[in-house]
């Protein structure tokens, strides 16, 4: 077996069967299995997705065990040579895993391997490449100096800005979203550890892996990445379990430094949460007394390009839920240049706008590759699947 895929999900049902859907068109070539760890979903994920993807290994915990050991869990019952943690709320390019794959075949020492992400809006996700938080490293990221130099090699180290976007490069530390890792490097540093709930996990696997003797890579092939979809950071929960797993990094990799070091930096940990806290209860306690006016939000505007069959079909949707919008009959063939061909005239600085794309009538990477061509103010990935006749934005799913 070459590669398994572990996909850990929690009440994520319409973007788990996107990821699905994408990841399915990307493994086509690929001795691969499968495996999905729902965490304990309250919204009918398995069943919704089961029936599109019956291959697929299903976990279905009675509990919510996190995301480390639920990866482990599959990991254990798993036997690629290769195994890439994927997260649900993602799509990847038709030839995103190949090319990986690829890379890592030539590169034995690879012990990880991390993709360009992108965000909504066609934009580079700086948390494609990472350097580790070492304590003058985080220091330099809450200080706030890493955003004001981020190309600099010191300051900026946090998100290795200073790195090209278009070549391989060595990095620190790979996203958890897309992880993919050496069987044998797993076998000689260990699994995730599951003293991190949620987030932390993927910094500590990767200063393991470095550890361990083996190199950490960011290739330039091309994922999009919705970014927490199943997390609500609005919530004191969230503030935390990710202030908890900084410390937990910190304890566990930094804790016999010296205290010059180590005191400052647990304080700074403190005070950034106890900070987010405060802001959250008194922006809480504000609306609840009337304090904030209301926004009046304005809905945002349509473009659907695809099929004839699709078309018809948006149509219908976009009048059942009130939709304003634009169509296009279009496809990757007689209009390779998609949105970006349409949108030159319009006036994108104000008014959102999702651009949704028919899924059967463009591919994936090609969908990708414009919006990060051409990234506009305003403008967002949307995908329409014939399917499931269901359009899924950042924000939302509407079927």
């Amino acid at each position: 077996m070459k590669l398994t895929v572990v996909i850990v999900n929690y009440n994520v049902k319409h973007y788990l069967y996107q990821c699905l859907y994408s990841l399915y068109r990307s493994i086509k070539k690929v001795d691969a299995e499968v495996y999905v760890v729902d965490n304990h979903s309250r919204d009918g994920s398995i069943e919704y997705v089961s029936k599109k993807f019956p291959d697929v290994n299903y976990v279905e915990s009675n509990h919510n065990l996190g995301f480390a050991r639920a990866n482990n869990i599959a990991i254990r019952q798993s036997e690629g040579e290769y195994i890439l943690l994927l997260n649900p709320d993602t799509i990847v390019g038709e030839d995103t895993i190949s090319q990986v794959l690829d890379f890592m075949d030539a590169h034995p020492q690879a012990g990880g391997v991390g993709v360009k992400m992108l965000r909504a809006d066609g934009t580079k996700a700086m948390e494609s490449r990472r350097g580790l938080p070492t304590p003058m490293t985080a220091f330099y990221k809450m200080a706030g100096l890493c955003k004001r130099y981020p190309e600099s090699r010191r300051f900026g180290h946090y998100y290795m800005g200073y790195l090209p976007w278009d070549k391989p490069e060595k990095i620190e530390v790979i996203s958890g979203a897309f992880c993919m890792l050496r069987r044998t490097a797993l076998d000689k540093v260990g699994m995730l550890d599951e003293d991190f709930f949620m987030y932390g996990e993927d910094i500590d696997l990767s200063y393991r892996l470095v550890k361990g003797g083996f190199e950490n890579w960011y290739v330039p092939t091309t994922m999009l990445h919705y970014k927490g979809e199943s997390t609500q950071k609005s919530s004191f929960k969230y503030v935390h379990v990710f202030y908890e797993a900084m410390l937990i990094f910190f304890r566990k990799h930094y804790g016999s430094s010296s205290l010059w070091i180590t005191v400052p930096i647990k304080m700074a940990v403190y005070l950034k949460a106890s900070f987010a806290l405060v802001k959250m209860q008194t922006d809480r306690i504000k609306k609840a007394l009337g304090f904030f006016s209301p926004r009046r939000r304005r809905e945002p505007d349509y473009i659907f390009i695809g099929s004839a069959s699709s078309i018809a079909q948006c149509r219908r949707l976009a009048k059942k839920k009130g939709l304003s919008g634009d169509f296009f009959v279009a496809n990757e063939k007689n209009n390779p240049e998609g949105h970006l061909d349409l949108l030159s005239d319009i006036d994108t600085s104000r008014n959102l706008k999702y651009v949704v794309y028919d899924t059967d009538a463009f591919s994936y990477k090609c969908i990708l590759g414009l919006f990060e061509k051409q990234p506009m103010v305003n403008v967002m990935i949307g995908t329409y699947n014939p399917n499931t006749k269901t359009i899924i934005t950042a924000e939302e799913v509407l079927k």
